[in-house]
């Protein structure tokens, strides 16, 4: 398998298959909000297309970075998610990266958004779709986010079926710009467990495919079975 790893303004042309990279947070929070019963997540160009989507469909919630504001129902925190009730819910998510760098690659064949929450199970769906080239977009920080690099890292070693342990990667994530700024109340809209969750490997047992539907980048649970070894991979919450 051939990879690359490019930031968000590297992107020259639309890859065939890439893995689009946000540890912390929005591609850990979109698992927990399927986690959380959520139908779909529609990804927002900016505030006000979401404000506008959830508009025209009030029954919609809209969810964004930062501290709570006026028109959102959600921030992008897997803290404060978790005890959401979702259920058939559908979420417009807008944040500063993730979605960013998943609408740069809409026009890919095959679009994953990931995190260390469901990175085995995107690994297992690039293995088992046989990719020959993957680029991994790294969102954060202009693509050097340590915690998104290395994320990518591994899921990229674990798509190559390497024995790669995860240790140091979650070891790297973990002395990221991005888990201090957590760690120490920097970023608005977050919850002390924050960093915690986004370093909770494997614990979806689903991957975070993207499509485009009528004109809307729409994320979806794809499960991914175990493989015959039995690797592990967490049940959802109450399945």
């Amino acid at each position: 398998m051939d990879t690359r790893f490019l930031g968000i303004a590297e992107l020259a042309e639309a890859p065939s298959v890439a893995v689009v990279v946000d540890v912390m947070r929005a591609f850990t929070v979109a698992p927990w909000a399927f986690a959380r019963g959520a139908e779909k997540i529609v990804l927002a160009e900016s505030l006000d297309d979401a404000l506008a989507l959830k508009a025209h469909h009030p029954e919609w919630l809209a969810l964004k970075d930062g501290p709570p504001a006026p028109g959102f129902d959600l921030v992008n925190s897997p803290g404060l998610l978790r005890s959401a009730d979702l259920g058939g819910r559908t979420v417009v998510q807008k944040t500063t990266a993730g979605t960013v760098g998943a609408l740069a690659v809409r026009d890919a064949a095959l679009v994953l958004c990931a995190g260390f929450v469901v990175a085995e199970a995107t690994a297992r769906l690039l293995r088992a779709r046989a990719c020959d080239s993957v680029t991994f977009v790294v969102t954060g920080e202009d693509g050097h986010a340590e915690e998104d690099r290395a994320c990518a890292r591994y899921i990229a070693g674990r798509a190559t079926g390497a024995g790669t342990d995860a240790a140091e990667y979650l070891r790297r994530a973990g002395g990221s710009r991005a888990a201090a700024e957590l760690a120490e109340g920097v970023r608005q809209g977050a919850h002390p467990d924050d960093v915690a969750l986004c370093l909770e490997l494997d614990r979806f047992p689903f991957a975070v495919v993207a499509t485009w539907e009528d004109s809307l980048m729409v994320l979806r649970p794809h499960p991914v079975p175990a493989p015959a070894d039995g690797a592990s991979v967490r049940a959802l919450p109450g399945g």
